[in-house]
């Protein structure tokens, strides 16, 4: 039997970040919210620094958002400026170290706050290129590549911040969406390739930046534009102003408009809802079934079946009942709870599904668990067939850009064809919608899109295998210093990094 993530979470998120320079405004509620509406990007912690122009102030603890802010820490950190993060481990273990923002003093005083989204793939490179630096490893003891880059960012004595920025994000191979920032200025970038979404919006008092236009929406800003892949911008009393430190290549990644961004997002001018609604309809006329009712995998596969419903003409019911406070959760589940399984998380609507022939619609097949689960429940409920409907191609590699995807070996599509997939998971019949059907459907131009977990053809440099996975620090710094598996000796935890800039564990 499965145990209770392999069921609920098939799929890791990434990371949400979040920036704001608003004089005037309650920075730190603003970024609350924000992060808030960030929430599906990263379920394991939570964190915001802010700036009055001091002193910059960083709080961050593992949990949801809601679980780490309260009214009496937002009270507590005032200022201007502000950047926040939202976390899914994809590079280094899941510890209050490895939390963001990630935080640094800087040779020439004050201080560095970085968020970061992705994941780059020459990691080994950066922390052969720190150490040899001299700046080591954050104090905390965090062992992530978003650490790397706040370290090479400060590591320079002899310049701003800003044209550190411009020396050193060339440097790095992989996927970034950056925040960053200083006592004085809040500053995003994008890597070359723009695989992670990044938009900036305007309030009447200030800027915002944010991995989605959703976090916009709930701060009352207006979008402005996505930031280019290549681009950095600054924003300070000034406004924005925009550099570039690399030739734009885009590659954005397909599997946003698949499952991670909210449905109530726009990438490259293009409703997400709207994207998936399209590949419901493309997936009807793709792979028609004869059936009384179309079903959603709640809340995912939702639009899609919509879409899927109004193009066959089959009608749309709900047939799942999810529960909306299961998320992630870090009590233990009991044996009894592991053999019930998906149904923590969805239980069917027997009047509604019984003697019915069905069309399920779920967003995509990973390992199968989920969805073996789900027909075996449906059946159980009084289902007469249970035909199963996927809104992506089948996943078949793993992704190295920021989602937490399993390893190739654990991808069922890697080694199974979708005849055998369909009899292992127990349906009736099974299909996915073809890739040029999803391409379409996003409106962009197949090459200016990753889809590497559907085809392998990875746009980034990919690098050798013991050289990747989410516990490559961790490894490399263990055999540096010579320990095979115990604690690295710098891994002192401190409560301040000197002068005004204070980071506070709770």
């Amino acid at each position: 039997m499965p145990s209770i993530d392999e069921i609920e979470k098939p799929i890791g998120e990434e990371c949400g970040v979040f920036g704001v320079w608003a004089p005037g405004e309650d920075v730190a509620k603003l970024t609350y919210y924000g992060l808030y509406a960030l929430q599906h990007r990263g379920q394991e912690a939570a964190g915001m620094a802010v700036s009055d122009g001091a002193a910059t102030v960083v709080y961050k603890e593992l949990g949801l958002v809601a679980q780490v802010f309260d009214e009496a820490i937002l009270g507590t950190m005032k200022g201007h400026l502000a950047i926040g993060h939202t976390r899914y481990s994809t590079t280094g273990s899941c510890t209050w170290e490895n939390a963001q923002p990630s935080f640094r003093t800087l040779p020439t005083g004050g201080s560095l706050a970085l968020g970061h989204n992705g994941n780059l793939t020459n990691t080994s490179d950066l922390a052969r290129r720190v150490r040899e630096l001299g700046v080591g490893r954050d104090a905390m003891g965090a062992t992530n590549d978003s650490d790397l880059i706040a370290a090479l960012l400060a590591a320079n004595a002899d310049t701003s911040l800003e044209e550190a920025a411009r020396q050193t994000l060339p440097t790095l191979v992989g996927a970034f969406s950056l925040v960053f920032m200083d006592e004085h200025t809040l500053y995003a970038a994008r890597d070359p390739q723009g695989v992670r979404p990044l938009v900036l919006g305007k309030i009447e008092s200030g800027w915002v930046v944010a991995s989605e236009t959703a976090a916009l929406d709930i701060v009352g800003a207006t979008i402005v534009r996505e930031i280019e892949p290549g681009e950095i911008i600054a924003i300070d009393e000034h406004g924005p102003r925009s550099s570039r430190f690399a030739e734009a290549r885009p590659k954005g990644c397909l599997f946003e408009y698949v499952y991670l961004a909210r449905p109530d997002t726009t990438i490259a001018g293009q409703s997400v809802y709207t994207t998936r609604v399209q590949v419901g309809r493309t997936l009807a006329f793709e792979a028609p079934a004869d059936a009384d009712l179309v079903i959603p995998v709640p809340e995912s596969g939702t639009p899609a079946a919509i879409g899927y419903a109004e193009q066959s003409g089959i009608p749309y019911g709900q047939g799942l009942v999810k529960n909306a406070y299961v998320g992630r959760t870090f009590i233990q589940p009991s044996q009894t709870i592991r053999q019930l399984g998906i149904r923590l998380k969805l239980n069917p609507l027997r009047d509604v599904v019984k003697g019915k022939r069905l069309v399920v619609v779920d967003d995509s097949i990973v390992r199968g668990n989920t969805q073996r689960a789900l027909v075996r429940m449906l059946r159980e409920a009084g289902a007469a067939e249970v035909h199963v409907r996927i809104s992506s191609p089948p996943v078949t590699d793993p992704c190295f850009y920021g989602i937490d995807f399993a390893s190739k070996g654990e991808l069922i599509a890697s080694s199974l064809t979708v005849e055998e997939i369909c009899a292992t998971i127990g349906a009736d019949s099974l299909a996915f919608v073809s890739l040029d059907g999803l391409t379409a459907a996003s409106a962009q131009a197949a090459d200016r899109l990753c889809r590497a977990c559907f085809t392998g053809d990875y746009p980034i440099p990919v690098p050798e295998q013991d050289l990747i996975g989410k516990h490559v620090l961790e490894g490399l710094q263990r055999t540096a210093s010579g320990d095979p598996g115990g604690s690295h000796p710098d891994e002192a935890l401190v409560g301040s990094q000197g002068g005004a800039d204070a980071l506070i564990q709770p």
